[in-house]
């Protein structure tokens, strides 16, 4: 089962869904920012009702207790509920896919309904003249290889005949925390996309302290104009959810890039391979300017959960280049 949540739900919202979820199947892995996948062979011996009865009650549950409604499809594998929950009409539904409907009910859709095939892909298929999923499953997968490459054309290939093997993974916590900014216009490497790097910085590591989460690694990406895109990671010496340690890994990546007259779109930072930050044992710095921000830090977060998050941070943040 496959669970679609409204779009720009806020993130307490999502995690009540999600412990919701939880009393339905032991097995819920997280696909934030908003959606889930559920096994339900467990659930449906246990409960005594077929899938769609379960994702039937699931959805009632969600309107009348959190005032959230759900799209949800049921399939025979990740790929086929996901898709069917994203091919659901109206504020929510259910849209369940038999095993023996499945290659069927797919070959009618347009190509980029398939889940995990990205508008670029599409567009690539599509110079082709791939339009339906039926057209790209009827293709050899070397084929669809030598358009999308060797491993996106060979996922692609499997999923149109509704082959994915992947497992539900149960994950209560996403291992992964991401924030990006867009810009209005292009931006040369300045002023402005450092304030702005320096924004995603205080907004990853707030989001990675409410999750009660540290991020073993940073990665930063650069959208270009052309659609170019670069992207590097850098490991971080122990796992942290703080500003200091996040800023250090970004500014450094930011410096990797050698931007130059490269014209940026957009960037996105990423806390990398997330753990409890229960499970971080922080030894002493003995660096009394890094007490002292880490100090000023916990305050701040006690600032904005009472007022907001934008109505503090650093000086540089809050930088605005005409």
């Amino acid at each position: 089962m496959h669970v679609r949540c409204p779009v720009r739900l806020p993130e307490e919202g999502y995690h009540r869904v999600l412990e919701m979820l939880d009393g339905f199947s032991p097995v819920v892995q997280a696909l934030p920012p908003g959606a889930a996948l559920v096994e339900l062979r467990g659930a449906v011996g246990y409960f005594g009702m077929n899938e769609c009865q379960i994702a039937d009650v699931v959805r009632l549950r969600s309107v009348a207790l959190l005032g959230v409604d759900l799209r949800i499809g049921i399939g025979t594998s990740w790929t086929v509920a996901a898709t069917a929950s994203g091919q659901v009409t109206g504020p929510g539904g259910v849209l369940p896919v038999t095993p023996e409907s499945t290659e069927e009910w797919l070959a009618t859709l347009p190509v980029e309904a398939l889940h995990g095939i990205g508008p670029q892909h599409a567009t690539a298929l599509r110079r082709y003249g791939i339009d339906t999923v039926a057209q790209l499953a009827a293709l050899p997968a070397g084929t669809v290889q030598r358009i999308l490459g060797a491993r996106a054309g060979r996922t692609a290939s499997e999923r149109a005949r509704g082959q994915d093997p992947r497992p539900v993974t149960p994950r209560a916590l996403p291992v992964s925390v991401s924030v990006g900014h867009r810009f209005g216009r292009d931006r040369l490497d300045g002023a402005e996309v450092r304030a702005r790097l320096l924004e995603l910085v205080v907004r990853l590591g707030i989001t990675l302290r409410r999750r009660g989460q540290a991020a073993r690694g940073v990665t930063l990406r650069l959208d270009f104009a052309g659609d170019a895109r670069w992207e590097k990671s850098r490991r971080l010496r122990e796992p942290s959810a703080h500003e200091d340690d996040l800023r250090t890994a970004a500014y450094q990546l930011m410096d990797a890039a050698g931007l130059q007259r490269g014209r940026l779109r957009g960037i996105v930072l990423k806390g990398e391979d997330a753990v409890g930050a229960d499970a971080v044992v922080e030894q002493l710095s003995l660096d009394p300017g890094r007490e002292t921000r880490l100090v000023t830090e916990e305050a701040a977060d006690r600032v904005r959960d009472k007022f907001g998050p934008c109505v503090i941070g650093p000086a540089a943040a809050f930088l605005r280049v005409s």
